[in-house]
């Protein structure tokens, strides 16, 4: 990707020039503030809950053999998601996901009697990595106390809406057994992911590694590419085209010789980052027409200073990391790092819509966000609030804190 020119053009190089330029394993524990909303609040209780929720259809496979607990790889329609609620002795109540639990100790040494402020300064985000677990409800509080959305408490230097994609195209022509049916179930998803609003898809492909002989997954793999460019490429989608480690860096270049007449947008964890495969394989798309796919990684059992290295140099373009497991405020020092050195982001949302609407915060707060993982959810357990997606672009709620609300 020409870089400098792509996130010129984009407007994204000039989003948050006033921000402080930060490094990837920035550490900062401010002083409190003297926010005086926020020092008028102590927590007095904290509460854990699981809301259910699900996707609008079955999500299959990808290019791994398995899935969290379950051995045939399917990731499900039907989950809940851990998550804290935070209370203070004014009545005030925040919430987000908490992927652990604190022990009891910790809470009553760390969090339950502390000023909010003493936890959290809304100009930089959570004051102590201990308490990354309550990052996201810690934003939430600030934000529902100072009556404000997120994206302003990061000083709104981005776009109030921002390019949003499904993130939900998997394999999904595999039977209950693993076993090939017809590529028509794909298409299907796809244009259930157009009528919702989406114009970007991220089609997940490395089917070569475990679920077809080789030839045959990678052969099938550009066919759905194809097909896909030919039912919506005139209908203004962008396919982006993830692997999830699954091929080899002979694989990559052969899969994008074999679309090499459809546009690619980006292309994600081809296989696992490697500095040597990463630069080879950075080389050939520039001299191979590729010059404008984006190149992305950082996702999956990350090293980060390599992710590091691979950005300062110029070969990744864009850093994936989650959202939750990074932490929201760790993106919020990320971000900056990013822009120094031309480069873009799009944490990782795979999982739920908590996380999507996360990211429309730190894009709207930041900005430098390119586009953000769609993950639609429906629940009777958690209003998601009033994000819309209009015209391919994910538009941030304006509510105090991330503008959603548990039901239980």
């Amino acid at each position: 990707m020409n870089r400098r020119k792509y996130i010129v053009n984009t407007g994204l190089l000039t989003c948050g020039a006033n921000i402080a330029t930060g490094d990837l394993f920035a550490q900062e524990n401010p002083p409190a503030t003297q926010h005086a909303d926020l020092s008028d609040h102590r927590i007095d209780k904290v509460e854990y809950v699981s809301p259910k929720y699900h996707y609008p259809r079955l999500v299959g496979r990808n290019s791994k053999s398995t899935h969290g607990s379950r051995k045939d790889g399917i990731h499900g329609q039907h989950h809940d998601v851990q998550c804290v609620k935070l209370y203070t002795d004014q009545g005030a109540m925040g919430w987000g996901r908490a992927k652990k639990r604190l022990k009891d100790k910790d809470l009553q040494e760390t969090i339950l009697g502390k000023k909010v402020n003493e936890l959290i300064i809304p100009e930089k985000g959570i004051r102590d990595d201990a308490h990354r677990l309550l990052d996201p409800a810690l934003h939430d509080l600030a934000g529902v106390i100072l009556n404000k959305p997120v994206y302003k408490m990061l000083g709104a230097h981005g776009p109030k809406a921002t390019s949003v994609y499904s993130g939900m195209i998997y394999f999904d022509e595999l039977d209950a057994d693993g076993k090939p049916t017809s590529l028509d179930k794909v298409m299907k998803n796809c244009q259930w992911d157009y009528d919702y609003g989406y114009r970007k898809f991220k089609v997940k492909i490395g089917r070569s590694k475990n679920w077809y002989p080789h030839d045959e997954g990678l052969k099938t793999d550009i066919k759905l590419i194809k097909m896909i460019h030919d039912e919506f490429g005139d209908k203004g989608v962008d396919i982006l085209v993830d692997a999830n480690d699954g091929y080899s860096l002979q694989d990559t270049i052969d899969f994008l010789k074999g679309v090499e007449d459809v546009p690619i947008y980006w292309v994600e964890e081809p296989f696992h980052e490697d500095l040597e495969k990463s630069r080879a394989l950075k080389k050939w798309m520039m001299a191979n027409g590729r010059e404008n796919t984006i190149y992305c990684d950082g996702e999956a059992n990350i090293d980060y200073p390599l992710v590091e290295k691979m950005i300062i140099e110029g070969t990744l373009d864009m850093h994936l990391t989650d959202i939750a497991n990074y932490g929201f405020t760790r993106w919020r020092r990320l971000i900056p790092f990013l822009r120094k050195h031309k480069a873009v982001a799009s944490p990782h949302a795979w999982g739920d819509m908590l996380k999507t609407h996360y990211i429309s915060h730190l894009s709207t707060g930041l900005g430098n966000v390119l586009t953000i993982e769609g993950v639609t959810c429906i629940s009777d357990e958690i209003d998601f609030g009033d994000y819309k997606i209009k015209d391919g672009k994910l538009h941030v709620s304006n509510k105090p804190g991330f503008g959603m609300k548990l039901l239980i």
